[in-house]
């Protein structure tokens, strides 16, 4: 009897000591105006557990037993710290960040709007409480592909560098997506030259016969002044949109049940009405929708019909699981039979990429891809939602499917990449565009290109037309940066390699005043083989502060993504010079988008230095 009762007091220790390691809080956050704050995180240290208020700013869930302290943000308000006591309940204030709100300030998953006003502010945080509180919470469930940044290549021993061009934005509005949900991305999730390629640079336009324009400058790099850093702008021809030829669009759509969210299949109809909108008489689209099974609900219908496009819109409805590969086999089929010559043929794939049926894995949809696109169909990816978000596998298909690839994470992204961007997204100019530059020895000590990890290509792959390389669109820009190492300068990014033994000296151009020349290759939209177009390079550089507003906010969103990267190569990166650099390159900002992205930028700012602040205080 006397073991069974120290058994049972044992147990009772034991259940008693399991309740104690964690405790449930719960509150609300506010603004001044006493109105509730909806999306902002609430992190509890040091177990960083993490809640996200509602449409009415509440917040309730367990923390760690030991937790010390609440870290309250919010993009456009003051991140605080909140002591934590004995007591269950919380009301937390937060104040505004009068310098951030003087940005126009992305709304997560609502309407992006300036707040000049408290009452501005009032009716945007109404809107975004809506969705968020219908948003699901980010998991861990996500998928993406794993990146190694590309490192240093020695000039006399590597001269040559070749890549595919990247059109593709969806990391930027991704990791806009973790950054306003209170949380920073995944290393992997930054993909640096789509973030860069988000923007629109404005590059002079094409005035030869060829449909693109290579644009140069050279000047120190911001993280390492003794480095240099080669910044590379192509622009396409701008199309009329009147001009363009017309379009046999298939939006092929993903129902199943992971899409029932609102910020899933509900934003996904809401931004395929928006491209309704913008079609002509000459243009048709067809819908086709798949979950267990693959369907046509909607026959190839012209775009002067845009109620009957929208009503068969606005009848889906999310429920069962997803025969990707059904899907994509019937929305092929559907476009080729009605393909038009020289026209625009071209799938729209919505989804969150989650297939689970069927031809689901990465391989199977690439091949799956690889061989439809040899119908002249192009793919355009369109990923949406949260938590359970494929980005590797939808990154792939626009890659393989001669396409793009966008993240929607709110109306007013899918107002720029369907209607702003309308004829880059959708009207192809030239296809399989590649770079490749060869660097002077007597020059160049080491370069690297910052980005484009997944479109590296093999020096012989530039002159075979079989290799697949990038799309480019009407009007679009893409933008690469190269940080070079001069000779002379020490670096320990410099390894010693002995020279060759069999290899007879190569004769370098230590007299010239080039310092590289660009190659680039593309092929028109039907074509098989491509023109190649040279452009040389002069060793001549300017100041940083003298330098395009291009030049310099490209550098700072590379130095952003180096830093939340964690780059073992950002040097002397700092979110400090991420907001000068960009704050002083803002130019003519009409959309507001690089003034989103300095709000973005104080907000990550904040939130690291909470983190790190954390991580010394745990000490």
């Amino acid at each position: 009897m006397k073991k069974i009762l120290i058994l049972i007091l044992a147990l009772f220790v034991s259940v008693a000591g399991m309740a104690s390691t964690e405790r449930k809080i719960s509150g609300v956050v506010i603004a001044a105006d006493g109105l509730g704050l909806p999306g902002a995180a609430v992190r509890s240290y040091p177990s960083l557990k993490t809640a996200v208020t509602d449409k009415d700013g509440k917040f309730s869930f367990t923390i760690g037993a030991n937790d010390k302290k609440l870290i309250v943000s919010f993009l456009g308000f003051v991140t605080k710290t909140i002591p934590l006591t004995d007591k269950g309940t919380y009301r937390i204030l937060l104040s505004e960040d009068q310098k951030a709100l003087s940005e126009v300030v992305v709304t997560g998953y609502g309407a992006t709007q300036k707040r000049t006003a408290m009452a501005s502010m009032s009716m945007s945080r109404v809107a975004v409480g809506r969705a968020y509180a219908a948003a699901p919470k980010i998991t861990d469930n996500e998928s993406y592909s794993s990146i190694n940044e590309i490192g240093f290549r020695r000039a006399d021993k590597e001269p040559l560098s070749t890549f595919s061009i990247d059109v593709d934005a969806a990391s930027y509005s991704n990791v806009r997506r973790f950054i306003n949900s209170g949380s920073l991305p995944p290393k992997d999730a930054v993909r640096i030259e789509e973030m860069i390629n988000y923007f629109d640079y404005q590059y002079e336009q094409p005035k030869g016969n060829d449909p693109v324009n290579i644009i140069t400058e050279i000047a120190p790099a911001p993280w390492n002044p003794s480095h240099r850093l080669v910044h590379i702008g192509l622009q396409a021809k701008t199309i009329p949109t009147d001009n363009l030829p017309p379009s046999n669009l298939v939006f092929l759509i993903d129902v199943s049940g992971s899409m029932e969210s609102e910020n899933k299949l509900p934003l996904l109809v809401s931004s395929l009405k928006l491209l309704t909108d913008q079609l002509r008489e000459q243009d048709k689209v067809a819908i086709v929708v798949y979950a267990g099974n693959a369907g046509l609900v909607l026959p190839p219908t012209s775009g002067n019909h845009k109620i009957k496009i929208k009503e068969a819109l606005s009848r889906l409805s999310a429920g069962g699981s997803t025969a990707g590969g059904q899907g994509i086999e019937l929305a092929y089929r559907v476009a080729s039979e009605n393909f038009i010559k020289n026209g625009n043929n071209r799938i729209i794939l919505a989804t969150d990429g989650d297939f689970n049926v069927g031809a689901n894995s990465d391989s199977e949809m690439e091949r799956l891809i690889e061989e439809k696109r040899k119908s002249g169909v192009f793919l355009t990816v369109l990923g949406y939602g949260m938590g359970n978000y494929k980005d590797s596998k939808m990154e792939k298909l626009a890659d393989k499917g001669n396409g793009n690839y966008a993240y929607i994470d709110n109306i007013t992204e899918a107002k720029k990449v369907l209607i702003n961007e309308f004829g880059g997204t959708l009207f192809t100019l030239a296809k399989d565009v590649k770079f490749q530059l060869e660097f002077n020895p007597a020059k160049v000590q080491a370069y690297r290109l910052i980005g484009y990890e997944n479109r590296m290509l093999a020096s012989e792959d530039f002159n075979d037309d079989k290799k697949d390389a990038g799309e480019l669109g009407s009007g679009h820009t893409v933008t690469a940066l190269y940080e070079i190492i001069p000779v002379g300068e020490k670096s320990p990014f410099v390894g010693k390699v002995d020279d060759l033994k069999y290899q007879r000296p190569k004769k370098t151009a230590a007299d010239s005043d080039e310092i590289l020349t660009i190659k680039l290759r593309y092929k028109k939209p039907a074509g098989d083989v491509s023109t190649k177009m040279e452009q040389t390079v002069k060793d001549n550089f300017t100041a940083l502060t003298v330098t395009s507003d291009n030049f310099r906010f490209s550098a700072a969103i590379a130095m952003f993504g180096m830093l939340l990267r964690q780059s073992e190569f950002k040097q002397q990166s700092s979110f400090e010079k991420v907001i000068a650099l960009a704050e002083a390159a803002k130019g003519v900002d009409k959309e507001g988008y690089r003034s989103e992205f300095l709000s973005l930028a104080r907000s990550t700012q904040l939130m690291a230095k909470d983190l790190l602040a954390n991580v010394k205080g745990d000490k």
